[in-house]
């Protein structure tokens, strides 16, 4: 499999992994500079040159895997018999370079309701890279027309245009996925919080709204879910920074997106 397409089937999987390259390369050596090997936690793609060069890279890479915050790093090696070398003698005569790139899991981030604020908030989520779902029960917020500033997107963007029950799409996330619950109809909204606290699968749960309508769903969310507060307690309102107080679509959709940028940072300290 070509380094690229391992590459994305990690993405797919949402599984971190590391980019190997042969970055320079003196004498003889098994491999030309450009060479590359994907690692993943479970597998391997393409080589290196196998022997001593590749299993220290790979055993590297998977330390890097487990890492909270791993950096790109050089690997130097010399291909001669007087190096000792942890899994065995490479004699080739000459000196290589291996440059490790880590391969993030990418976040899943899920909108439902792309009205004003929904649509702000997609173009800036958009310039991220991460998988981008995006939930609309009304079939005209989610026109080719009316996404268009999104066609430039760093992000993968998912349109789900479900006419009827837009919680069904919540089965369809990946695992981990942060919900934001933002629709036109409050209904919609209580439906989709009582279904998103069912789940044990999702990252964040944020809706957005005023004290008076977290109030109400609360109660509700208690006396007709069956929910506990600590279950509850998983969904945040209001959503955004509480310093932010503008009205405007496209403040509240910087406040929300910075807040959820800094839930990103705090999963992976």
């Amino acid at each position: 499999m070509a380094w690229v397409a391992a590459v994305a089937r990690l993405r797919a999987r949402r599984e971190s992994g590391v980019l190997v390259t042969v970055a320079t390369v003196r004498g003889h050596a098994p491999r030309d500079a450009g060479a590359k090997l994907v690692v993943g936690q479970s597998e391997t793609w393409g080589s290196i040159g196998g022997g001593n060069v590749e299993a220290v890279a790979i055993d590297r890479a998977r330390e890097m895997i487990a890492a909270s915050k791993p950096e790109p790093e050089l690997l130097d090696f010399a291909l001669n018999d007087k190096v000792v070398n942890r899994h065995g003698v490479q004699c080739c005569g000459g000196t290589v370079s291996i440059l490790l790139e880590p391969l993030p899991a990418v976040q899943a981030v899920a909108i439902f309701g792309l009205g004003h604020v929904g649509l702000e908030l997609a173009r800036i989520l958009s310039r991220q890279d991460l998988d981008l779902h995006l939930i609309d029960t009304r079939s005209d917020m989610l026109t080719q027309e009316r996404l268009n500033p999104l066609s430039d997107a760093v992000a993968q963007v998912h349109v789900h245009h479900t006419p009827l029950l837009p919680e069904e799409v919540l089965a369809e996330l990946p695992r981990g996925a942060h919900v934001l619950i933002m629709t036109h109809d409050h209904a919609e909204d209580a439906a989709l919080c009582d279904a998103a606290l069912r789940s044990q699968q999702l990252g964040s749960i944020g809706l957005i709204g005023s004290a008076a309508k977290w109030g109400r769903f609360r109660k509700r969310l208690a006396t007709e879910g069956g929910h506990d507060e600590a279950t509850i307690a998983r969904i945040k309102t209001p959503i955004g920074m509480a310093d932010i107080t503008g009205k405007e679509p496209a403040t509240i959709a910087v406040s929300v997106a910075a807040d959820l940028l800094r839930t990103f940072e705090t999963e992976v300290t």
